[in-house]
């Protein structure tokens, strides 16, 4: 079964982490979600975290293993990312699955995250426009685009794509999890 983590804050863009979710869970992923301290959060327009009696309990920032994951989300809501690149622990599991070929998708101002984190200088990547100037300052090549897959990389520069999005984080996931593995030597 593919493990993926969603990592957000308070006041997370409520469209992005509701339809993540739920669609990674239709695809038959173990979904963590992800806050400080396992605290509950609110979303932007109230939804709650944990979302609903068959979610999870949340994860805290200080459990994130990168042996334990897949997939990593970051979602968006210019407060919640705000606040989450400012924790150390996030950026070192970020840098690490990044590092590690795992998957790492941000959707809409998440890719903030990845920014701090410093895993986008050389990437190809799309942003939303009030965080293209960071993307280009990061050192990627911004496209304009709604989603771009760059290997593990993947960005959307809008809630609205996040059809798009998880389209190419679902066959992105897969195609690493089917790939064959390098035995090294």
């Amino acid at each position: 079964m593919t493990r993926s983590v969603i990592i957000t804050g308070p006041g997370f863009q409520d469209h992005d982490v509701v339809y993540t979710y739920y669609r990674l869970r239709e695809a038959h992923h173990h979904v963590d979600v992800a806050t400080k301290a396992a605290g509950a959060v609110a979303g932007k327009y109230g939804v709650p975290l944990p979302m609903d009696k068959t979610a999870a309990p949340l994860i805290s920032f200080d459990d994130l293993d990168p042996a334990t994951y897949d997939l990593v989300v970051l979602t968006g809501g210019h407060e919640a990312p705000d606040r989450v690149r400012q924790d150390r622990t996030v950026l070192a599991f970020v840098r690490a699955m990044a590092e590690q070929g795992k998957i790492v998708a941000g959707l809409c101002h998440g890719p903030w995250i990845m920014i701090s984190a410093g895993v986008m200088k050389g990437r190809r990547a799309c942003a939303y426009p009030g965080l293209r100037d960071d993307m280009v300052n990061s050192g990627a090549l911004v496209e304009d685009a709604e989603v771009v897959v760059d290997g593990n990389i993947i960005t959307c520069s809008y809630y609205g794509h996040v059809g798009t999005f998880m389209r190419a984080v679902l066959h992105e996931t897969e195609r690493v999890a089917t790939a064959p593995r390098r035995i090294a030597s």
